[in-house]
């Protein structure tokens, strides 16, 4: 099972993922919301859309914008909507 790791801390994990261009999103339902921060960091994918971050603490550290995601994506990225992907540093499993 897919398992998303920074500091110590299990932030998700879940069987029902989806990898797009070599990253693995998993589903909203499956994080671990306690350790989760709205960012107001946004990104633009010309095939995407609009990325939104969010900022990851656990223990008092802060890893800025280290989760992404897509609220509201263009059609071809349409299974990729309420999925959340990682990145700076947090460690991915399978």
């Amino acid at each position: 099972m897919p398992r998303a790791e920074w500091n110590g801390a299990v932030l998700a994990e879940s069987d029902d993922c989806e990898v797009v261009e070599g990253n693995i999103y998993f589903p909203r339902e499956s994080l671990h919301q306690q350790y989760f921060r709205d960012s107001s960091t946004t990104s633009r994918c010309f095939w995407k859309g609009t990325a939104s971050y969010y900022d990851i603490e656990v223990n008092g550290e802060i890893n800025k914008d280290a989760a992404w995601y897509y609220p509201d994506p263009k059609q071809k990225a349409n299974a990729i909507k309420d999925y959340v992907a990682f990145w700076k540093g947090v460690n991915i499993t399978k």
